[in-house]
């Protein structure tokens, strides 16, 4: 069996033989409300940006800076998906689901769930075991606004300040300003995920390109791959008819009939190349389904 939540995250490098599950829960509710937080509890099929703008419009704040990613809130948990500064499991208290081959239903806590850099036990221990159900997130009510992360702070002063309507539509706007519209280019969104390397790595990057970013992330940093894709001259770089996207370098995008094995071919060569002039080996963060792998 395979859980397919809204597909954006995917890759089908071959047919898939066996069933396909897709969640039909799209319920939204509040668990508890105090005078500073609520703990609201959203099902696995619900679309991931109408639940961070339920969340806006009752004034509930942590989801905001998560504007725009597509997807369903079952994935959430699962790759723990972050943006501009921001990852899910700040916020995720319980993530609920069903034994594949029991079918009794269970309940992993926060810290159950073994959360990390776009990783999570759903991605090991329980992977291929667990139909997720639902998520309780819990929110804010005062909200502490996160704006230190790329343009974000200048885009939500542009719009008058600091609010959850206005950081919303700031992170919208600028996730739509870099990234194609997938109406009119399929793509799969970020297709690497940031590496994250020793303080020895990143100062040895430093010597190659003394300007390169970074965020810190522990006793590690973080680096844009977007940068390093770009830096090593891939921006913009066709391969039959898959490419990396001109204005994006992260994104991977189908020109028109790209064939599965053409977007794998384009992202080894890309793994390939960042790997010979900066020794990071970047790790796709599409999920590919088939016989081939990338």
């Amino acid at each position: 069996m395979f859980f397919l939540g809204g597909g954006s995250n995917v890759l089908f490098t071959s047919d898939f033989d066996g069933l396909v599950l897709h969640s039909g829960i799209k319920t939204l509710e509040v668990l508890v409300r105090t005078e500073k937080e609520v703990t609201v509890k959203a099902g696995a099929g619900v679309v991931w940006d109408d639940l961070v703008q339920w969340c806006v419009d009752n004034g509930f704040g942590g989801l905001e800076n998560l504007s725009d990613i597509p997807g369903t809130v079952g994935a959430s948990p699962v790759q723990n998906i972050g943006a501009y500064g921001t990852e899910a499991a700040e916020c995720i208290v319980a993530v609920h689901y069903v034994d594949y081959e029991t079918g009794l239903a269970y309940s992993l806590s926060k810290a159950e769930c073994a959360f990390g850099y776009r990783d999570s036990v759903f991605k090991h221990a329980l992977a291929g075991k667990a139909i997720i159900t639902s998520v309780d997130f819990v929110l804010n009510l005062h909200p502490q606004f996160r704006l230190d992360y790329g343009d974000v702070n200048r885009a939500v002063e542009a719009l008058g300040g600091a609010s959850l309507v206005n950081v919303r539509k700031a992170i919208t706007g600028i996730r739509r300003s870099k990234l194609p519209d997938i109406s009119e280019l399929g793509n799969a969104g970020s297709f690497f995920t940031n590496p994250v390397v020793q303080p020895e790595m990143y100062a040895q990057l430093q010597t190659i390109w003394p300007d390169v970013p970074s965020y810190s992330s522990g006793d590690r940093v973080k680096v844009p791959a977007g940068w390093l894709i770009d830096r090593c001259g891939l921006k913009g770089f066709v391969m039959g008819n898959a490419a990396v996207h001109k204005n994006q370098a992260l994104v991977l995008v189908n020109l028109g009939g790209a064939t599965a094995a053409e977007i794998v071919e384009l992202a080894r060569y890309v793994i390939q190349t960042v790997f010979e002039k900066t020794g990071i080996t970047l790790v796709p963060e599409v999920n590919v389904v088939g016989s081939e792998k990338i």
